[in-house]
């Protein structure tokens, strides 16, 4: 089919020159030569005539294009990254078991042999439907509910997925969580107060030590990827980042970067992270070590935000995790 127009070329996040991002990434000369390449890709593996390609987005070796198609609103999904193919592979299967349980995510066209996703031309390509939703809003209590209670049904269906130990062989593990949290604390960045640092330490101490079951997780829950009409979740989207690790260590760290978007990076206040998790354990309630060590990773992962330069904490992180680790260090109300 003849190219329509040119699409829009432009970085998620990254602040560098896209046309050329796009030709040293990715090979194409011009954003029109990106869509003649997933013009004649869709059409002859997916079956798909792409009429448009409006805007093309790029973040490191990985790139989403917006289609219209004999099929509808499509989004093209690619990477170039070659050592990142078995795993992308593994999580488009995963993506479609999902959809298949009835969980909210973007469902993927196959390929007319029936494959989630294809490899061919240096690239690992996935069809998506463009899913009709805004990026979660930490400002509106019931989505915040509904994403917590999303999450934790998400856990429930990642945690019975058939083809675990396949993906598990492509994917990172978290190892252990005392370790992990005790290397940071051990650091002592220099930027962060030292009593915060005890606080968090002293929060450690008292978590349990025995080990947490470990399962598959989404691995970067937050607005971005979390779309959404009104109370509802429409969709979770973008599962590069699963792992395997605790539950606990999602939810809060979830909890902490929840209305963080592409380029606001900002923390949400202690009514917003108790409306996430009290939509959480509206479908699964945290079992007495994971609730021993809530606060604990809440002021960690805060911590861990907050910027080296303080004039670049424009948001507020330092104060976020000191009001925590204040409320946390007095313990519960009585």
């Amino acid at each position: 089919m003849p190219r329509t127009g040119s699409p829009t070329v432009e970085m998620l996040w990254e602040s560098c020159d896209s046309a050329e991002a796009l030709a040293r990434r990715f090979g194409f000369a011009d954003g029109g030569t990106a869509q003649d390449w997933l013009s004649t890709v869709v059409s002859e593996h997916w079956g798909i005539d792409v009429s448009a390609c409006r805007r093309i987005v790029m973040s490191d070796h990985n790139a989403l294009a917006w289609l219209t198609t004999s099929d509808g609103e499509l989004v093209a999904k690619w990477s170039v990254a070659r050592g990142r193919f078995a795993r992308l592979s593994e999580l488009a299967d995963l993506t479609q078991w999902l959809a298949g349980r009835g969980s909210p995510v973007s469902a993927l066209v196959p390929t007319l042999d029936g494959s989630s996703s294809l490899e061919g031309s240096g690239a690992l390509l996935v069809l998506q439907r463009v899913i009709e939703g805004d990026p979660l809003d930490v400002a509106h209590p019931g989505q915040v509910a509904a994403a917590g209670a999303v999450l934790a049904r998400l856990h429930d269906d990642l945690a019975r997925y058939p083809a675990l130990d396949r993906l598990r062989r492509v994917s990172p593990t978290g190892g252990s969580l005392r370790e992990r949290v005790t290397r940071w604390l051990d650091s002592e960045p220099p930027h962060v107060p030292a009593p915060l640092l005890a606080t968090v330490r002293g929060l450690v101490s008292d978590a349990p030590t025995a080990p947490m079951p470990t399962q598959l997780l989404h691995g970067d829950f937050r607005a971005a990827n979390v779309l959404c009409s009104g109370t509802d979740v429409l969709a979770v989207i973008d599962f590069d980042e699963a792992t395997f690790d605790h539950p606990v260590t999602e939810l809060a760290r979830s909890a902490v970067l929840l209305g963080t978007l592409f380029h606001d990076w900002g923390p949400v206040s202690a009514q917003v992270r108790t409306e996430f998790l009290a939509g959480y354990e509206s479908v699964r309630r945290l079992d007495a070590a994971e609730a021993r060590w809530w606060d604990a990773l809440v002021g960690w992962y805060s911590l861990a935000m907050v910027p080296a330069d303080p004039a670049h904490d424009t948001t507020g992180w330092l104060a976020a995790a000191r009001a925590h680790l204040e409320t946390a260090a007095r313990g519960p109300a009585t």
